[in-house]
């Protein structure tokens, strides 16, 4: 099959090909897929075959037990997941227009962004927008950007974190996140004048999952200055779990102080007086280049660029401590 694909005209592709695209992602076989859509197995083949012809490269590697996606078909899979949502969010705008239902804006933050800047644009939107329904999903960079190229989520607050995807997204900076290191008031260490990492190793840690951004530079704080990594750890992104571990133990975690400033200021909490040096790359509003925002996601938009104002306005100082 040749490599080298003709001019490619919307007009050739069809919601068809984009819906059997996408079950393939799900099932990874071409029988199971093809019932699932509703067509028989041949018509499927011939779509697929029709599909590689108009685009020039092959999508699927066929073996006994199904299909794999080659590199070109991971590409096409992920646009045909985005286009199929696009057209039921198009569906739902019109029918909720029709019935003079509210608008709906689905946003994914991860987890600093979503204590102080995502509350106040939604109250924000609360007053200017009263039947506006918000939904808001909290999760790590990754896993929110990959629903919104797929069309899950309207915007994300994140980072961009795999260079395939900066041609495709749209990324406003907010604010850096310093991390602190944060205990239980009354911790042993919170009677220690100067602490340094060296006093750390020893204790239990909250850290989150061993893939992410977070946990590779919490341990290279440690290796970086020669010593061993903690052996005793907590997984866990949970925001009120990990909370309540610290209240409940002698645990440590690096968080923004931001994070857990209300557990702080009630007394439950503390930041003890050491800099982690652990800073997390800027974050900030991250959308889909090519596909216009809705009328819900423009409004959201906008709140959040106001509420950033606020909140970040005296953030640069804080960040330096």
């Amino acid at each position: 099959m040749s490599t080298t694909p003709a001019r490619l005209s919307p007009a050739r592709l069809t919601t068809r090909q984009f819906v059997l695209l996408a079950q393939l992602d799900r099932d990874r076989s071409v029988l199971r897929a093809a019932d699932a859509v509703g067509m028989s197995q041949p018509a499927a083949s011939k779509l697929l075959r029709e599909l590689e012809k108009t685009l020039g490269v092959p999508l699927f590697e066929r073996h006994a037990r199904g299909v794999e996606p080659t590199p070109y078909g991971e590409i096409v899979m992920r646009h045909a997941h985005s286009v199929l949502a696009e057209i039921r969010r198009a569906q739902e705008e019109v029918e909720a227009l029709k019935r003079g239902e509210r608008l709906k804006v689905a946003i994914g933050s991860v987890l600093s962004p979503a204590t102080d800047l995502l509350p106040m644009a939604i109250s924000m939107l609360e007053r200017e927008h009263p039947r506006m329904q918000v939904s808001v999903e909290i999760d790590t960079s990754r896993p929110l950007v990959a629903r919104l190229l797929q069309g899950r989520l309207d915007l994300v607050i994140g980072r961009v974190l795999d260079a395939e995807h900066a041609d495709v997204l749209r990324v406003e900076p907010l604010a850096e996140e310093p991390h602190h290191l944060i205990a239980r008031a009354g911790h042993p260490l919170t009677q220690r004048r100067r602490l340094r990492v060296a006093d750390l190793v020893d204790h239990t840690w909250v850290m989150p999952a061993a893939e992410s951004i977070l946990r590779e530079r919490v341990e290279a704080m440690f290796l970086q200055r020669g010593l061993r990594l903690p052996a005793r750890i907590v997984e866990s992104g949970s925001l009120p779990l990990i909370t309540n571990l610290l209240r409940r133990t002698d645990m440590l975690v690096a968080l923004p102080e931001e994070v857990v400033r209300p557990y702080c200021e009630a007394g439950m909490l503390a930041v003890l007086p050491i800099d982690l040096q652990v800073r997390m790359d800027s974050f900030g509003l991250i959308t889909r280049r090519g596909h216009p925002p809705s009328r819900a996601a423009v409004a959201a938009l906008r709140a959040l660029g106001e509420a950033a104002q606020t909140v970040y306005r005296a953030r640069p100082a804080a960040a330096t401590r």
